[in-house]
Parts: structure tokens; C-alpha cells; sequence
């Protein structure tokens, strides 16, 4: 999987400038949860291992995606192919996804509380994160009764613990020492 990503990274970093360049973000990132989509499919990525030509899996490739890929994600495609690359287009739309969050200043942020949040909670959360990491949160909401009270809030490497089994365990450590 490392090897993927680290193939991916120079993929996704050409198509999503091209897109930036090209104003274009919207339609490079359907092209790319597409395509992507296509390589995880155990057909074609068997195909994909068994075909040693790359103009042959570039055109059963794009064959596949039909009208879904305009010229340059055809392009694109074709580039990947000739460096036998095509397997690694998941990686690629995730890293492409990481630059656009970054370049639109998004972020999404895993909270977990003891019961499900209200809408008037959620926007008061929005809004806090919101000025901390000065970033727009989206916030991806799950409930784990082990939490107890409070919630875990997680954003990036970021993690926030103002959980009630978070501060009973830093309690019970510090009563230890």
C-alpha cells in the first residue's frame, strides 16, 4: 500500500494543478472517484496485471469509463497506463482529495460522543473548530457509549480528549505515578 501512495503522490499532484489551472476541480475529482472505482474493480485490475501493452490497457481502460473521462482525463489515463501505473488510481484520488481539502481549506473532523449530537450542538462544534483550525470542519459524527460524557474529537493528527473515560484514564495514571 505504501508503495501505491508514494507512486500516486506525483500522479495526483499533476492532475490536481492541471485541475486548479484549469478551474476544474469539480470535474477531475468525478473523473478520478470514477476511474478509481474502475481500477478497484477485480476485472479490470486483473486485466489490468494480466495486459502487458500499455496502449492495450489504456484503451480497455478508458473503453470502460466511457463518456465518464473528457480528453485530459483520457490523457491522464493513458500517462498512467504507459508507466504501468492504472492500479494505483485509488491512491491517487485520495491524495488528490488531500490536496483539495488543503487548497480549499476543508477539513473533516471525526467526532465520537457518548449520544448522538443535535444540529444546534453540531453548528456550536462547526463553529468552534472552525475559528481554532481556521479551516471549514465538516464533521463525520459516531456515538461509542465508552466515551461515557464529553466527546473525542479528532481532526488531522490533532486529538482532542475532553472525554469523560479520557480524563478518568489521565486520573487513574496520574494517581499511579
Amino acid at each position: 500500500m505504501s508503495d501505491l501512495t508514494n507512486i500516486a503522490r506525483p500522479y495526483a499532484k499533476a492532475a490536481f494543478d492541471f485541475a486548479v489551472e484549469q478551474n476544474a476541480l469539480a470535474a477531475w475529482l468525478e473523473m478520478l472517484v470514477f476511474a478509481a472505482e474502475v481500477a478497484k474493480n477485480d476485472q479490470v485490475a486483473a486485466l489490468l496485471r494480466t495486459t502487458g501493452i500499455a496502449e492495450e490497457q489504456a484503451n480497455l481502460f478508458i473503453q470502460v469509463c466511457g463518456e465518464q473521462l473528457n480528453a485530459h482525463g483520457q490523457n491522464f489515463v493513458k500517462v498512467m497506463a504507459e508507466n504501468h501505473r492504472l492500479l494505483a488510481l485509488p491512491e491517487v484520488l485520495a491524495t488528490f482529495v488531500e490536496h483539495k481539502a488543503e487548497y480549499e481549506k476543508e477539513v473533516t473532523v471525526d467526532v465520537t460522543s457518548a449520544s448522538v449530537l443535535n444540529a444546534a450542538q453540531q453548528d456550536k462544534l462547526i463553529a468552534a473548530l472552525s475559528k481554532r483550525l481556521q479551516r471549514k470542519v465538516k464533521l463525520n459524527c459516531s456515538v461509542n457509549p465508552d466515551v461515557v460524557g464529553g466527546m473525542l474529537i479528532r481532526a488531522g493528527d490533532m486529538v482532542i480528549d475532553g472525554s469523560v473515560r479520557g480524563k478518568l484514564d489521565r486520573l487513574a495514571t496520574a494517581l499511579q505515578s
